[in-house]
């Protein structure tokens, strides 16, 4: 069940993705860019979200983001909707996707 949401989550974030630029769409884009797409649907475009009980993510602390994300998909922390999506993904690729959108200009 994971795997195939992992999976549903990707093929979302190419479908999102398709209609950039032929410029962005010619550089490398890497798995956690593209995984990190799917959380721009809640948290605003690159992460950037304005108000709201959203939290922005662009610039978000990398170590504080992995670990909420870890206690989200564990079940030690309490979520709506993070748990879920946290499951979604590896360890390894939750550290990738904290690691691009901590990288982000807020």
């Amino acid at each position: 069940m994971q795997k195939t949401l992992s999976r549903l989550a990707k093929i979302m974030a190419i479908a999102a993705i398709a209609p950039l630029s032929s410029a962005a769409q010619a550089g490398e884009i890497s798995n956690a860019e593209l995984s990190a797409t799917t959380c721009f649907q809640c948290h605003g475009a690159e992460g950037k979200a304005s108000g709201g009980s959203i939290p922005p993510l662009a610039g978000y602390p990398e170590k504080v983001m992995v670990q909420q994300l870890l206690d989200m998909k564990s079940g030690k922390r309490a979520s709506t909707v993070m748990g879920r999506h946290a499951l979604g993904y590896s360890d390894d690729e939750i550290r990738a996707i904290a690691k691009y959108l901590g990288s982000l200009k807020p």
